[in-house]
């Protein structure tokens, strides 16, 4: 296994445990299930150099694609909430929101 693949695989594994955390409530990631399978999983598909494995890049496309939903889920979640959650907003709050400015009333 060469180091770039490896760095990238790494990297791949740090960023789903951080999605992860981002969703878990609780503090302890080390008692999540999830957490438990994904690494079970990593050690499952470990290979050296001298051996070509279909699996192990098939584990790869399959972290990146969890990731990548893990990941866009959250972000749906984060502008769902800041766009459609306040219900009935006035002129001035929608204006504001696109970055209009009214014009001022005059006295």
């Amino acid at each position: 296994m060469s180091n770039i693949t490896s760095n990238k695989i790494l990297t791949t594994l740090r960023q789903l445990i951080s999605e992860i955390r981002h969703t878990n409530s609780s503090n302890k990631l080390t008692d999540s299930l999830l957490v438990k399978y994904i690494f079970s999983q990593y050690h499952k598909f470990k290979v050296t150099d001298q051996q070509l494995c279909k699996a192990r890049q098939e584990a790869k496309f399959m972290a990146e694609s969890y990731l990548c939903y893990l990941r866009s889920v959250r972000e749906y979640n984060e502008l769902y909430q800041h766009y459609l959650s306040k219900g009935e907003r006035s002129i001035e709050d929608t204006a504001n929101l696109v970055g209009f400015k009214l014009p001022h009333d005059p006295k």
